[in-house]
This record gives structure tokens, C-alpha cells and sequence, in this order.
């Protein structure tokens, strides 16, 4: 070979190197400033600016909870909109659930607005100018704080900001994957059998493993059509439920389920039947007593990849209706239910300031999930993979 030729070859060897590393550094560095920005502009939503008030149970104020604030307190709070516009829930569910307070007095902590909640975290401040000297005279009299937000994991979506939390959406995404999980994964590792171990080798059997191939790759908000077209349109089944959700991503989870699970059994030797056979098991016990326990870290690796993609997806959940206002968690599969992904969409529309950053929290939460989701399926993978 002549030294110009091999010089030009190790000229492109070189430039498909660095085009190579720079790719790989330009996905790191764009994940990290992803990562950056959600985590910035999320943080802040776990915290919560909170009021210390003190309120006196009468009999006046349990008829009317502003007479539980001094008067005072009631001109400073709640003329000025320090105090959240539910306020008084706080007060009413403590007077109900301890009725021998009556008589007394106690301090406690209550949300504060959206707008002095941003205020004190330095952005999207529309606190009128007059009220913030008050805020920052409360705040160095110790009376307003930024705490720990633990309503964004113990209560539902509201529609003031302040008040707004995950913990709808994630029992409904939790009831949504179990009806998934319940639905896809009998069928798909079946239907995987069938096709790797049962049935004959002709054009017929091609012709459907190509379609469940081509399926696990078309958008899947044509799988919320058919979702609407059968469930809800043709069997009546609850709209916005998460049992309608389930199956709908159940739908759309079959294919990579049936893919993922026919590699799995396809990876396992073929010696391993064969000596099967030859001791006089019948096809069914060599499946079921030795194929599948060598191919099942295979098949659970690529069920839970299948519902770690699930459990994000939102276009499909938006034609079966698991878009709605959702305040309570659901405790049935039949009762209107909302998912992550679908509380994130509505947050991300809001116009008050405050949604910006329960936005980035919620999305910070479903990472975490899918994340996590990704490295079960990867420890069971590695833990229980046979090496020949």
C-alpha cells in the first residue's frame, strides 16, 4: 500500500475519533446542563414559605375562622395577603378533630402566598411594594420562614400554587402501572413462548414478528386513539380511570415486552433443550423448569425498560382523559386518576410563577423513578445473567 493512501486512512481513523469523542461530550455536557437547570430551578419547590400565627378556638371561630386571628394579625395577614387563601383549612380540620380545644390559644404554621413564598426565594416576585417591608419585618421577627414543603408529597393538585402537590398523581401513577404490569406482562411473556419456542418457522409467523417489531416503534399517542376507541368508546369502561390508562400502556408496553422477552429466550442454548429432551421431559416442562428460569433476568430486564417508559408518557394518557383536575388521590382503578407525567403537562401551563418550579420538582421526582426503574433492571440483569 502506498505510504499517501495509508497516511489518508489515518488521517479519517483520526477525524472519526475526535468527531467521535466530541459527540460523546457534547451528550454529557447537554445532560449535565439539563440536569443543572432542573435541579436549580426545581430545588426552591422543596421549600415553602410558612406563617407562625397564633389562633384562639372560640365559639366565635368556629363559626367564622377570622375571628380565630387577632385583629392585629387579621390587618397585617390578611389585608395584605401574607396568608395562603386557604388558611383557614389548617384551622377548621384542627378545631374539628380536637374539640376539647375550645377555650384555648395556640401558635402554628401556615402556608404563606405564592407571592410572598417567591418573594423570599429571590424570584417571579409580584409581592406589591407596600407589603414587602412587612414581609421582611415578619421574616426578622421570626414569624416567617422557608420550610421544608412537605405538602408537595401529602397533597394533590390544587389550583393555588402554594397548595399544589405530587401525591395525587403518584398514587394514580402507581395504580396505572399495576394495571400495566397486570395486563402486558402475562400476555407479552406468553405470546413470546408461543412465537420462540411453539410456532413453525414459516412466512405467516415472520409476518407477525415483523409488525410486533414494527409497533414498538410508532408514536404513542396512536395507542391513546386505540386506547379511546376500545375501551372507553366500545366497552363503556371509566374515563380518565387508571384502568383505562393501564391498559392503554399496556397496549403500547406488549411490543417491547414480547421483543425483549423473545431475545431472552432465544439467548438460551439450544443444548439445554436438547438434553431435555433426551431424558424424556416433554417440551413444555424443558420450557418451563430450565428456558425459563436461564432466560428470565432477560425477560424481567426488558419488562421493566417497558414500564420504566410507560410510566413517562403522557400522549397517550391525554386521549383517555387522565388529563383532568385531579385533587384526590384515587383508591380504586376505576376512579378518575391522574399520572406524573400528565401533572407535570398541566403545571408547565400555568401562568403563576410558582408552577415554574413545582414544573422542574415534578420532573425531578419522575427522573428519579425512572432512573431508579432503569437500575433495578440493570442490578437484576447483572445479579442473575448466566455466563457460558
Amino acid at each position: 500500500m502506498r505510504p499517501s493512501n495509508l497516511n489518508k486512512r489515518h488521517r479519517q481513523a483520526s477525524v472519526l475519533k475526535f468527531a467521535s469523542m466530541f459527540a460523546i461530550l457534547f451528550s454529557v455536557a447537554f445532560l449535565l446542563f439539563f440536569l443543572s437547570d432542573m435541579l436549580l430551578k426545581g430545588y426552591p419547590a422543596f421549600q415553602q414559605a410558612q406563617v407562625k400565627v397564633t389562633m384562639h378556638y372560640t365559639e366565635e371561630s368556629r363559626e367564622n375562622p377570622s375571628w380565630a386571628l387577632s385583629d392585629e394579625d387579621y390587618e397585617t395577614l390578611i389585608e395584605n395577603r401574607i396568608l395562603t387563601e386557604f388558611w383557614d383549612v389548617n384551622f377548621v380540620n384542627r378545631f374539628k378533630a380536637n374539640p376539647d380545644l375550645m377555650g384555648s390559644s395556640e401558635q402554628m404554621w401556615v402556608l404563606a402566598s405564592s407571592n410572598v413564598d417567591q418573594y423570599l426565594k429571590g424570584h417571579h416576585n409580584t409581592l406589591p411594594d407596600e407589603v414587602k417591608p412587612i414581609v421582611d419585618r415578619l421574616r426578622e421577627e421570626g414569624r416567617i420562614e422557608l420550610m421544608f414543603n412537605e405538602a408537595f408529597f401529602t397533597t394533590g393538585d390544587s389550583k393555588t400554587p402554594e397548595n399544589a402537590g405530587l401525591f395525587s398523581a403518584l398514587i394514580g401513577s402507581v395504580l396505572t402501572l399495576f394495571v400495566t404490569m397486570a395486563f402486558s406482562l402475562p400476555i407479552g411473556i406468553m405470546s413470546a413462548i408461543y412465537l420462540e419456542e411453539f410456532a413453525p418457522k414459516n412466512k405467516f409467523i415472520d409476518f407477525i414478528e415483523m409488525n410486533i417489531n414494527n409497533l414498538a416503534a410508532i408514536p404513542s399517542i396512536l395507542y391513546g386513539l386505540l386506547g379511546l376507541a376500545i375501551f372507553i368508546n366500545t366497552f363503556g369502561m371509566p374515563r380518565s380511570s387508571a384502568l383505562v390508562g393501564g391498559m392503554t400502556l399496556g397496549l403500547m408496553t406488549l411490543p417491547i415486552i414480547i421483543v425483549s422477552s423473545k431475545a431472552a429466550l432465544k439467548s438460551v442454548p439450544a443444548s439445554i433443550r436438547h438434553a431435555g429432551l433426551g431424558v424424556g421431559l416433554t417440551k413444555w416442562q424443558v420450557i418451563k423448569d430450565h428456558v425459563l428460569p436461564v432466560a428470565m433476568p432477560g425477560i424481567l430486564t426488558g419488562a421493566i425498560i417497558g414500564l420504566a417508559q410507560a410510566i413517562g408518557e403522557t400522549a397517550p394518557l391525554i386521549m383517555v382523559g387522565m388529563i383532568a383536575f385531579i385533587p384526590d388521590a384515587p383508591t380504586s382503578v376505576t376512579q378518575a386518576a391522574t399520572v406524573l407525567p400528565a401533572q407535570i403537562f398541566t403545571w408547565a401551563g400555568m401562568p403563576e410563577g410558582g408552577y415554574i418550579e413545582k414544573t422542574a420538582a415534578g420532573i425531578l421526582v419522575l427522573l428519579t423513578v425512572m432512573i431508579s426503574m432503569n437500575g433495578i433492571a440493570i442490578y437484576l440483569r447483572n445479579k442473575f445473567q448466566t455466563r457460558w
